[in-house]
């Protein structure tokens, strides 16, 4: 493992509740490695993407995601629902 301290950020999205995506947990070392681990442990899929981590953890937490990151976020979902679909045989 290189030098440079692991960060993770999790996002939740409910559909009709929120506008975007929401920072719910973010964090550098050790706090990064248990949301890594309980996301894996719970089926959720991880996607790394050091850049878009840092700009994440920036937000305060249960902030919706502004707008500049849409894009970004986009491609992290259009991932996940790649995994799912496989995951599901289609």
């Amino acid at each position: 493992m290189d030098d440079e301290v692991k960060q993770a950020a999790a996002l939740r999205y409910v559909q009709g509740k929120d506008a975007a995506p929401r920072v719910v947990a973010s964090g550098k070392g050790i706090v990064a490695e248990r949301i890594i681990r309980e996301a894996e442990q719970h089926g959720v899929p991880v996607h790394g993407d050091p850049d878009l981590v840092r700009l994440l953890a920036m937000l305060p937490l249960g902030a919706e995601i502004p707008p500049e990151l849409y894009a970004a976020v986009a491609e992290v979902l259009a991932f996940v629902y790649g995994l799912s679909h496989r995951k599901l045989g289609g």
